[in-house]
């Protein structure tokens, strides 16, 4: 009988918990311009998720339970609501820029690239390893200018002893994958490699061609700081008029108090494409865009990735024919810990993409990534579903 009691009590706490369970949206919007403000980082502090607005300024969660939401982005003046502030249907918060004022040039006895130099040695040491982040990852493939692919998935990456090289263990929980590819395309091709991809992000890989002796001679070099937030600075490397090579426009904004990386981002101009001689041989790329962006996070002592976008089209050469490739892919981390993972190696993906992974779909895992899709985002899952049938 006690047992049973017991078992109803669960059952009612269950019960209460899920009707307590309410979906909320928020539009995060510039509060002079009244744009969306994209890559605000809003956090539900009771339960330690992480979300993060999509172009649209839009963010979707589940809430059980209140909370004080914390909303932060290196560009706007942060605030913290109480959940029970929000509307029923759509709350519309404003953000306050605190970087549309004059720069300030900041002058040091070490040349800016050495000071880039320690500040990722810095970043590396102080990420947060072993440790198990659930990323929420979404790809788009275009094809000779048609949208043509598209998968995503909830993955569990662990991270092991940073001792020698950081290392990564990838295991799918879920996925989806649709195509309407009919001619074969080799895989290097679809996408980023997963199985290296959270490795260089951890090892701050893309801003290695920033760090080498020649680049002192092919970038201009400055650290700047914003009057009104004087929380970060911002290391920019443009290349010189001068340079040859396909050489990125980089950002790096870092706290000069803890020495930490807290974005990259970096893109290729359009001047510096035009420059670019155009490869006609068998088996050569030519990049016609290409930029990514990574946002890092420092919460409760950990320090850890966020977030990771990147872009790429080209023009592959194969069999004296030409084929236009574009590749959009998202990362997010929804949840971090500090523990680890109980698997076999039977478990671990270690094929580069989710392309030929069948589908494991076990939740709508897609409406609870913490990275809401856009409208024209869906309109492209749509489009490819209904071709696929």
């Amino acid at each position: 009988m006690i047992k049973k009691v017991f078992f109803l009590f669960l059952l009612l706490s269950s019960l209460k918990s899920i009707s307590q369970s309410v979906e909320k949206i928020i539009i995060i919007k510039d509060q002079d311009t009244n744009l969306p403000i994209e890559d605000v980082t809003v956090s539900i502090l009771k339960t330690r998720q992480n979300l993060l607005s999509n172009s649209e300024g839009i963010v979707t969660f589940e809430l059980i339970g209140p909370s004080n939401i914390q909303i932060r982005h290196s560009s706007y003046i942060g605030i913290t609501v109480r959940s029970n502030t929000l509307k029923e249907g759509t709350t519309i918060l404003y953000l306050k820029n605190n970087v549309n004022d004059l720069e300030e040039i900041l002058v040091f006895k070490k040349h800016p690239q050495k000071i880039l130099a320690s500040i990722i040695e810095n970043s590396k040491k102080q990420l947060t390893i072993p440790a198990r982040l659930k990323v929420y990852s979404r790809e788009f493939f275009k094809l000779n200018g048609n949208y043509s692919y598209y998968n995503d998935g909830l993955m569990n990456f662990q991270l092991l002893d940073k001792s020698k090289k950081i290392n990564t263990v990838l295991l799918v929980e879920q996925n989806r994958s649709k195509s309407i590819v009919d001619e074969e395309i080799s895989e290097d091709l679809l996408g980023y490699n997963l199985n290296n991809i959270m490795e260089n992000y951890y090892n701050f890989k893309y801003l290695n061609p920033i760090l080498t002796t020649e680049a002192k001679k092919e970038y201009d070099f400055v650290i700047k700081v914003y009057s009104k937030n004087r929380d970060f600075n911002i290391i920019s490397a443009i290349p010189i008029e001068t340079a040859n090579g396909l050489l990125d426009n980089f950002s790096i904004i870092y706290d000069p108090k803890k020495k930490l990386i807290v974005e990259v981002s970096s893109f290729v101009t359009p001047f510096v494409l035009s420059k670019m001689k155009e490869k006609t041989s068998n088996g050569s790329k030519n990049i016609n865009k290409s930029n990514f962006k990574t946002i890092y996070k420092f919460q409760n002592g950990n320090y850890y990735l966020l977030s990771s976008k990147e872009e790429i089209a080209f023009e592959k050469i194969e069999n004296d024919k030409s084929k236009n490739i574009e590749v959009r892919n998202y990362f997010f981390t929804t949840n971090f810990s500090i523990q680890n993972y109980v698997y076999k190696d039977s478990e671990v993906y270690k094929d580069k993409t989710l392309f030929n992974k069948k589908d494991v779909i076990l939740t709508d895992y897609w409406n609870d990534s913490g990275l809401t899709g856009t409208e024209e985002e869906q309109k492209i899952i749509n489009f490819i579903e209904e071709q696929k049938e």
